[in-house]
């Protein structure tokens, strides 16, 4: 008897020290030393900063200057003595989710595992402090991104105690060890926002200790995005982060100096990762895929508290749409581009709906190096920009020049895609394939890649040039686009020439080959190897297209689907059909056909034309 009133008095004192700490603990700052370093607070710098950020939020003069002081002061004592004694910790909003969740992966969670990236991870067995399972399952584990799943599958009563136990789990193997990838700055953001977002599968708990832990992790992760959002790396990563910094100034009290410093990074974190025409420098539809999502919760945050979205997250979000819209084919699914899978309509109108964007796909993305050309029921899109910096790329593709091409719901010509969304357990050498210039539809040299394929995702030497002409009118479409990969190793520029009618019934298209003359495009450049070099034109065939020879070899006839017939013809070589293969948005690989047009080329060249019909 004795026992059990020790042990009542013990979990009462540890109840009022919880109760007692979630009155008392520092906000903001409390123990951390001053980093200046992290923002640029010289007299110029700072005037320009203010005048950009206080004139888009449409301040007055002393609120800019009140602004501009917070910034300086913002890692300093005078932060802390500003904020001691002032609100205790709370969570003053939790944020309507934007995105649904996976509720097969929620029902997995319910069964006692994480189905993720391929594998099952037993709950039983997992340790969140010696984690080893695949990037993706890592990713998707510490940024909380299971609670979303979790919050599908079943009523919010049957999933909170699962959740408590996880996050509960989660927080003894990490709340007081910083450490990657637990605490690397981009999950920490995630794991902010969704942890916001699902509060109620959380935070319903009667124990004030395991209240006060979360709402400790709430107040630590706030702190260390602080010092670490600057320090991810340039790109996804670090809008992610900073997006985290305005989301923890808007969730948590006392929150308008966090808020004025997260703002005013996360607005050059967004000018480090997208170009001028909204798309990422990284050229990857699954980094602008992200960036969009990121943004949309913040969103969500803002809407919450029932404040005035920032001019700098919609303006990112109204750039950023219409730039991944021009990405999708005539029924909205997105195209297979820079290792993207194919992924579906459905979950396109998802994320553009979650964003509140209402825009019209962007047709002519130069910077992003991107064309959309719709006519009719037909969408052709093409890969017209260099090669991304290697720096930058993630899963980079040697795909330029490449298109595809959709009419209605099928798609008629791909690339094969999905380098970055194949299983972990698949060959490395398969996702190098995926990435190289055969895996796309568009002219490759001597059976090697227009820019070369590294490891990691990166790219190197090859195209360091693109020109393009674009003319839209009344009849047709016009892109004449050239490129200058293999003037260096073969001296041949590749140009190609595609032609679309403005029925959408018929697109013409000539590849050609010229030598890279002295004085012009691919100047500087002479051929290294001498003698004919061998050349294929490959267009990759949609799943659903059904192909057969004409009886002539100049030809392809194609069966779509929906029982409408297209031909395929070549006025410079016979054709052949030979086996492909297609990645879908689940990672899942399909097998397809390609249509091959091959031969040699000679040191002047050679010119390739080809059609591609509606017959009815």
């Amino acid at each position: 008897m004795s026992d059990v009133l020790s042990e009542s008095r013990r979990t009462g004192a540890r109840a009022a020290q919880a109760s007692e700490d979630e009155r008392r603990l520092p906000l903001i700052g409390a123990g951390q030393e001053a980093r200046p370093d992290l923002i640029d607070d010289s007299p110029q710098a700072g005037r320009k900063q203010l005048v950009r950020l206080e004139n888009d939020r449409g301040l007055s003069l002393t609120e800019s200057v009140v602004h501009y002081f917070y910034r300086l002061t913002w890692r300093t004592p005078l932060h802390k003595l500003r904020l001691k004694g002032r609100s205790p910790l709370r969570l003053l909003a939790a944020p309507d989710d934007p995105f649904p969740g996976d509720a097969r992966r929620g029902k997995a969670i319910r069964a006692g595992f994480f189905q993720v990236a391929g594998q099952r991870i037993e709950l039983a067995k997992l340790n969140f402090a010696t984690l080893q399972a695949p990037p993706e399952a890592i990713d998707y584990i510490h940024s909380f991104a299971w609670l979303r799943d979790l919050a599908a599958a079943a009523p919010r009563e049957t999933c909170v105690p699962i959740a408590e136990k996880l996050v509960d789990a989660w927080l003894d193997a990490n709340l007081e060890t910083v450490a990657d990838p637990a605490w690397r700055a981009d999950l920490a953001a995630r794991r902010m926002l969704n942890c916001a977002a699902h509060a109620p599968l959380i935070l319903s708990s009667s124990d004030l200790v395991y209240r006060s832990r979360v709402l400790r992790n709430f107040a630590s992760t706030a702190r260390h995005l602080d010092h670490v959002a600057d320090k991810a790396p340039e790109g996804l990563a670090r809008v992610t982060a900073w997006a985290g910094v305005v989301g923890a100034a808007l969730l948590l009290p006392d929150g308008e100096p966090r808020r004025i410093f997260g703002e005013a990074g996360l607005k050059r974190a967004i000018e480090g990762f997208m170009g001028e025409d909204g798309g990422a420098l990284s050229r990857s539809p699954l980094a602008q895929i992200e960036a969009i999502k990121i943004l949309s919760m913040l969103r969500a945050v803002y809407a919450a508290r029932g404040e005035l979205l920032s001019p700098i997250v919609e303006l990112a979000l109204s750039r950023a749409v219409p730039a991944l819209q021009g990405l999708t084919h005539h029924d909205g699914s997105l195209g297979s581009w820079q290792g993207a899978p194919g992924i579906s309509a459905e979950a396109m109108a998802t994320l553009i709906r979650a964003s509140g964007i209402r825009a019209r796909p962007l047709r002519d993305a130069r910077h992003w190096g991107y064309q959309r050309v719709p006519a009719g029921r037909t969408v052709v899109l093409v890969d017209a920009g260099t090669p991304a910096m290697a720096r930058h790329a993630v899963m980079g593709c040697a795909s330029t020049l490449a298109f595809e091409m959709s009419h209605g719901p099928h798609r008629l010509i791909v690339n094969c895609g999905g380098a970055s969304a194949i299983a972990p357990d698949m060959p490395p050498e398969l996702a190098k394939g995926l990435r190289a210039t055969a895996a796309h539809s568009t002219l490759c040299l001597d059976d090697t890649n227009s820019t070369s394929v590294l490891p990691k995702g990166q790219l190197g030497k090859g195209v360091g040039l693109v020109e393009l002409d674009r003319r839209d009118s009344d009849d047709a479409a016009r892109l004449d686009m050239t490129h200058d990969g293999y003037a260096r190793r073969y001296g041949l520029i590749h140009r190609r020439l595609l032609v679309l009618r403005s029925d959408g019934r018929e697109l013409r298209g000539e590849d050609v080959l010229l030598p890279a003359a002295k004085g012009g495009f691919g100047r500087g450049f002479g051929r290294q190897k001498q003698g004919d070099v061998p050349f294929a034109i490959r267009f990759h065939l949609g799943v659903d297209v059904e192909a057969h020879l004409a009886t002539d070899g100049w030809g392809v006839f194609l069966r779509v689907a929906d029982g409408s017939l297209w031909q395929f013809r070549s006025a410079a070589s016979k054709v052949t059909l030979e086996e492909s293969l297609w990645v879908d948005e689940n990672g899942q690989i399909r097998p397809s056909q390609q249509i091959v047009l091959s031969g040699t080329a000679s040191v002047g060249g050679g010119n390739y034309g080809w059609l591609i019909k509606h017959m009815g």
